[in-house]
Parts: C-alpha cells; structure tokens; sequence
C-alpha cells in the first residue's frame, strides 16, 4: 500500500480537521468535534468507545490461523471486518496477537486499520494503542529501542532520564503508527509480595514516583503520543493479581492521599492523556465492594470532581478477573460507562459488550448524552494526537526513527546507571577478566521479555565475554534439582568465579540452595536479582549482590559492564528491602546502593 494510496481513503473526513504536526497539536476545534457526533448514529457512538484486540499481522490478509482466531472470538475475519461491523474507536496490539512481528509490518498493519476506518461512512481516525512499559511489560521488541523497566528508572532516579525514555519510545511508537501507549505505571510498590505491579512500579517512595511518572509523561507528549497513567486510584498494595482475582486495598483515605493519590495528582498536572483504572477493591473510598473500574463515587466523585480530571478514562483490560467477579459481562461495560468511564479496553465478547451498551442506550438506562461526553473526550485526544491531519506513517519514517544506533546507545547509557550494588564484601566486585578469565554463569532464566533475545544466561555470558572473560553459561532454572544444582556446584570447580542469576527467591527456593552450595565451593560468586531485589534478603552467604530489576538484554548488559568493571554501579534502592527472617525490619532502605 503506497503512502499516497493510504492518505486518499481518508481525505474526506481528515480535511475538514486539520491540525498542526508540531510535537502538541493546537487545541481542537470543540464546535467541528461536536458537529462530527451530532451526525454519528447511535451504534457509531457505541463503537468509539471500544478499544478491541484483533487477532493477525495484516488489516485485510492476516494468515489463516488468525482468521480463525478472529471468528472464534470476535466473530469476523479481520481487522478491518470488526472496524466496519461495530465501529470501534481504537485497536491494541498484542504480541501473542501477532501484531507486533516486525516495524515494516506494524507500520503497515497501523495504516491498513486507519484506512478501513476512515473509508467507512463519516470514518474518524483510530487510536491504536498497546503496552509498551518497557522492561517486564513490552509489545514491541526488537529491533525497536527497548529500555529498562520502571523500578530501574527509579533505581537510577534521574527524571531527565524518563522523560528520555518517554520521548524515543514516543517516537518510535508514532513512527509505528501506535499512538496511545498503556504507560508509564503510577502506582506506588509498598508491597514485596505485590505479583502484578513489582517493578513495573518506580518505586515505594510517592514523591520519587510522582516526579518520574510527570517526566515520562512530559516525553510521550513531546513525539505526540498519548500516556496513560495506570491503575487508578493505585494498585501498589496487594499480594492478588487482578488479572486472576479480586485485590481488596486496605489503605485509610489519608494513607491514599499520602501515597498513593500523588503520583496521580503529578500525572494530572502534567496533562496526562488517559488513566487506566484498577480491578481493585478500595473499601475507603468506595464501601460497596465494587471495583474501582465500575465505581462512580471513584471515578466521576474523586478523579474527575475532586481530583479536576477531564481528559480520558480507560478501563484495564475487561477480560480480566478482577472485573468480572460480580457482574456479568454484558453489565460490566454499562455499569463502567455510568461509573464515569470512556473507554472500554478488550471485552472478553466484543458483540457481547456493545450490544449490552446499545441496549442500555436504548432502554433508557444510559443516554445518548452521556455517550456523548466520553466520545468528546477521545476525539479531543484524536484531534490533539494530530491524527485528523496525519493518520498514516511510511517506510521512510520507519527506517529514520526506530531502533536507530543513537536511541540504543541512550538505551544503555541510561541502564548502566540503573543497575544497583547492594553487597560486595570483599570487595568481590568488579570482578577481572585478567585474574579471573574464566566465569560460569548460572541462572533461572525465566522467559524474556516479548521482543528481548534470551535467555538470561546466554545474554549475560555474551555481554560477560565481551567484556574480555570466556563465559559459559548453564540455565539452572526456577526450581533447580538437585541434580541441577549438583551440575552446576562441579562445572564452578572448573571456573574462576560465579555469577548466578535469581529471580523471586523465597525461603525454601532451591534457588537459595543453589547459590548456598555454589558459595560453598570457595569460588567467588555474585548473585544478581533478576527482577526483585528482595531476593538479597534471602541470599546472606553471597559476598556480592547486585539488582537490574528486569532481565530483558538491555538491563542485563549493563549489569555485565557493572560486574566486569567497565562502569561504575550508580543505582539506588527505590524500595525497601526488608529482613528476611523480621519483615518488620528493613535489612536495606531506600537509597542504598553501594559503588567502587
């Protein structure tokens, strides 16, 4: 499809809202936006508020077992079936989806959705959106730019640092034809047993937290890209994952606005775009045991009215269990829309859930109105992303922007002053290459990050090599055997040292067991925490410890530079490490982080 084929299908509806391509377009015209919606039908109306998953690589031609995803789930073929049958609004890309296989490919899968939205009958340009967190949570990988994840921003504590972050992913996304990305994540981490948030957070500490979320926010802005500041009203403190259950917040109301209200209040002040809203219980602000996804007195009586929040709110995803517990499907997307909502991410049935609103419409339940005043919203965002006057990418754009030599050396500079140094008795660390040549490299390996290579091991050993040592790797796994372990304690008697990576060690993780037995060899050994760094509260024997808080490559290169002494550790704790055997007290606070 030719860039000139592409900019014709839209002409019609795009000429008539034209807006500067500056990095913020002008303010939209409110009369011209009103006019469009007073000429929608009531089912067009309903369709823009939905933002949908489709299953291919192509908008028009995925391959045959997408189609049959497709018609299993949704009911049409394509893409473009389920644009021109419910007129949804926006689409999310997906990995597992096969959306995300190339940047060509995305650029070109982004163009065919604007047009078979814009062909329709009064067509409106789509927000395409996805997760792009960067770190644990990623959609597009390489060779697109991938940097480290939240905490270890936080780590690195530099808010010039996540506006950078914010700003190339920003351009890279838009160059990609993605303009709404599911980033960056508001919440405030005070819980170590937390299992969906953990370092997708910055860290514990509000204010640290407020300021990086205001930076990344101020970056994605400057490449006209929409953020989205998630999980309202905060997500930090739970030990459930609401993708699987129902997390219930225990926070008074002056403990949410001590912490967890900040980093929000700093997203709003900023001119976030979107919030994403949390499949939690929040007894304090809401006694009813709805989740804060359905509720109006959080929602439309604390962001909107207390907090003055007028731009977009988006669902998390609705398949989720959190938000299916007490309602059916078919009530979950209406009570959301009377709660205060506007866009409704993902529906497990998208015929389901948009017929289940138009009939509210109809039935009196909800108003016309009321649809109204959310469609407002997202096609002010629309017409302020530019996309009236640009809804389509190119090659060229693609080649100039994405995974450029310059963006991944920022990548890794900015790592390298993440990766943190929690112990190094000894002076264990760095290690060198000319005394200790030869290194064994052992880990759990869990899977990379969508779009890094991996596995952890392999990646590190690599980097390790690289930097003047003949690494080997060995992948122990999560839960090493004993023979697993035995295997790795007699390939460290042919090593000179030990660097063993960990990922969620607990008390009784044959993790633990294995670093015990690899210390106990009397070879130098340096645990590297993988993901949590509370894995050194479980680790006493090792003489060096060291957290990168993600395992996609480029968080754990920047680790090898630290090891191998190519770079100064420069990370600081953004969140407490407490006692292993006294979780009451802190065995490391914010702000440690040792350097040589």
């Amino acid at each position: 499809m030719s860039r000139r084929t592409v900019l014709a299908a839209g002409a019609g509806i795009t000429a008539a809202l034209t807006v500067p391509t500056t990095a913020r377009a002008a303010a939209p015209d409110e009369r011209r936006l009103k006019a469009l919606i007073s000429g929608m039908s009531l089912e067009e109306k309903v369709g823009q508020l939905f933002v949908m998953r489709v299953y291919g690589a192509s908008a028009t031609a995925p391959d045959q077992a997408d189609i049959d995803a497709n018609l299993g789930e949704l009911g049409v073929r394509t893409a473009a079936e389920l644009i021109a049958k419910y007129r949804v609004g926006g689409i999310i890309y997906f990995t597992w989806a096969h959306n995300t296989r190339n940047p060509h490919q995305i650029a070109d899968l982004s163009n065919g959705i604007q047009k078979a939205s814009l062909e329709q009958p009064r067509g409106l340009p789509m927000l395409i959106a996805t997760d792009q967190e960067h770190g644990a949570v990623c959609r597009v990988g390489e060779p697109a730019t991938l940097f480290p994840g939240a905490m270890a921003i936080g780590a690195g504590g530099s808010a010039a640092d996540a506006r950078t972050l914010g700003r190339i992913s920003g351009a890279e996304l838009r160059a990609l034809g993605i303009n709404q990305d599911y980033s960056p994540d508001a919440d405030v981490n005070v819980n170590p047993a937390n299992p969906v948030i953990g370092v997708r957070s910055f860290g514990a500490d509000p204010v640290a937290v407020a300021e990086l979320v205001a930076a990344e926010v101020k970056g994605y802005q400057s490449a006209r890209v929409a953020a989205t500041a998630k999980h309202f009203p905060g997500h930090g403190d739970t030990a459930v994952d609401s993708h699987y259950g129902f997390p219930v917040i225990t926070h008074s109301r002056e403990l949410w606005e001590k912490l967890d209200a900040v980093p929000f209040r700093s997203a709003i002040a900023a001119g976030i775009d979107s919030v994403m809203t949390a499949h939690i219980q929040f007894p304090a602000l809401d006694d009813s045991g709805d989740p804060a996804t359905l509720s109006e007195p959080i929602l439309t009586g604390i962001l909107r009215g207390e907090l003055g929040y007028d731009g977009v709110v988006i669902t998390d995803s609705l398949g989720m269990e959190g938000v299916r517990t007490k309602y059916g499907d078919d009530r979950v997307p209406v009570l959301a829309l009377k709660a205060g909502v506007d866009q409704l991410l993902n529906p497990p049935s998208i015929d389901t859930a948009w017929n289940a609103v138009l009939k509210a419409v109809q039935d009196g339940e909800l108003t016309e109105a009321r649809l109204d005043e959310s469609i407002l919203r997202i096609l002010r965002m629309k017409s302020r992303l530019g996309l009236f006057g640009e809804p389509y990418v190119d090659r060229a754009g693609v080649d100039r922007v994405v995974g450029t030599r310059s963006h991944l050396a920022t990548a890794d500079r900015i790592a390298e002053r993440t990766t943190t140094l929690l112990v190094n008795e000894d002076a264990t660390l760095p290690l060198d290459h000319r005394r200790q040549p030869r290194l064994l490299v052992v880990g759990a390996d869990p899977a990379s990050p969508s779009g890094t290579t991996g596995p952890p091991t392999g990646v590190l050993a690599a980097a390790l090599t690289e930097s003047g040592f003949t690494a080997t790797a060995l992948s122990t796994g999560m839960s090493p055997s004993a023979a697993t372990i035995d295997q790795a304690v007699a390939a460290a008697r042919d090593a000179d040292a030990v660097v063993v990576g960990t990922y969620n060690v607990t008390a009784g993780s044959s993790q633990r067991t294995l670093v015990d037995r690899l210390v106990a060899t009397g070879k130098p050994v340096v645990a590297l925490a993988v993901r949590n760094p509370y894995d050194v509260a479980h680790l006493p024997s090792v003489r060096a410890c060291l957290a990168s808080y993600c395992w996609t490559d480029v968080e754990l290169r920047a680790a090898a530079r630290v090891i191998a002494g190519r770079v100064r550790p420069r990370g600081k704790l953004p969140v407490p490490v407490q006692r292993a055997d006294d979780p009451t007290r802190v065995l490391y606070p914010i702000g440690h982080g040792l350097t040589y």
